[in-house]
């Protein structure tokens, strides 16, 4: 069992920045690799991007070169850095931990908007 906590949604305006964090809880050995998801309105929820337990990454096309996604081994903690953010990426943020199963933390909004 894995318990994750997100934080660092909110609002802001295009062209702008956020930072959200996942702290990682429980059976954090077993996991193979951790992601974030987003769900926008009326749509599945879709990888943004995701890091393996050997640090190898690998983004959606539409955030590439915008996001970045690190991972703190200190801390258990996976952060998703947004830059250039638009109004098409406002959704509820998900983390995820790959264990074989999958657990998903809370979610947490993101809304790009002036």
């Amino acid at each position: 069992q894995v318990q994750l906590v997100e934080s660092g949604g909110g609002l802001v305006q295009p062209g702008g920045s956020l930072r959200l964090s996942c702290a990682a809880s429980g059976s954090i050995f077993s996991i193979k690799a951790m992601g974030w998801y987003r769900q926008a309105p009326g749509k599945l929820r879709v990888l943004v991007a995701r890091i393996t337990r050997l640090g190898t990454t690998n983004y959606a096309d539409s955030v590439k070169g915008r996001f970045t996604i690190s991972r703190d081994n200190a801390k258990n903690t996976v952060y998703l850095q947004m830059n250039s953010l638009k109004p098409e990426d406002t959704a509820v943020y998900y983390c995820n931990a790959d264990l074989g199963l999958g657990f998903w933390g809370q979610g947490t909004q993101v809304t790009v908007s002036s």
